[in-house]
């Protein structure tokens, strides 16, 4: 059997194209129940996204402002302005989740980070499933809506910012991704699943345009709603 990480690389894209990219840019709006929960439903409305393929680093053009910018890394968020300077950072910016409960209200930074590495995880798969310190390994197929799919079970490095150490990512017989399953931890660890649709080609790498996150049970079936996160890209470049 073909090792299934390798059909899916290729599906989307191809290892050596993903190596040799630099930067993703994207366009769209980022909505859900998640952000008014936590006191911040305006914030990803319209997100302007510059990320760096082969480190964790991520910008949100315009955030919170036309003239600002929100700066992600796994050791430090910001909001700049266009020249740089800074408004307000935090480092250790995973630490200030510390303490939250399923209410707790989240500032501009919180958000910053949280929505930071998702896109950034997002947008990368599946090449950060090579890389260093990831541990990836094929697991016993999945049968939802009269399709079954494989599924990949990949374990992060303690010093990658990502949702949660274990996911489960499910694919197509095309090898396109089409379900995550994840339980974040700055969200206190419910698990949810998370669909994806609509992929598009940019430069020959391929990636979905239309997200949406519901909770699952412990068993791994997902509920219908609420819908807590949904993505919709609609530019998406790469350099």
């Amino acid at each position: 059997m073909i090792d299934l990480l390798d059909v899916v690389l290729n599906a989307h894209g191809g290892l050596q194209r993903w190596i040799h990219a630099d930067t993703i840019r994207a366009q769209g709006s980022v909505g859900g129940r998640l952000w008014g929960l936590r006191g911040q439903e305006e914030v990803f409305r319209r997100v302007d996204i510059a990320l760096d393929v082969q480190r964790q680093h991520l910008v949100f053009n315009g955030f919170t402002s036309p003239g600002l910018r929100g700066v992600f890394t796994p050791d430090r968020v910001a909001i700049e302005a266009q020249d740089g300077e800074v408004v307000v950072q935090r480092a250790a910016p995973r630490e200030a989740f510390a303490g939250h409960g399923p209410g707790t209200p989240w500032d501009q930074l919180h958000a910053l980070y949280f929505g930071g590495y998702a896109m950034w995880n997002y947008l990368t798969a599946p090449y950060l499933l090579t890389r260093p310190g990831v541990e990836v390994e094929e697991v016993e197929p999945w049968d939802e809506a009269g399709e079954r799919r494989r599924r990949l079970r990949a374990v992060f490095p303690e010093d990658m910012a990502t949702h949660s150490r274990e996911q489960v990512f499910s694919y197509d017989d095309a090898g396109l991704l089409r379900r995550h399953d994840y339980a974040a931890d700055v969200l206190g660890a419910p698990p949810a699943a998370h669909y994806t649709d609509a992929h598009t080609t940019a430069s020959g790498l391929v990636f979905p345009t239309r997200r949406y996150v519901v909770p699952a049970k412990a068993d791994g079936r997902s509920l219908p709603g609420p819908v807590l996160v949904t993505i919709d890209l609609t530019e998406i470049a790469v350099d």
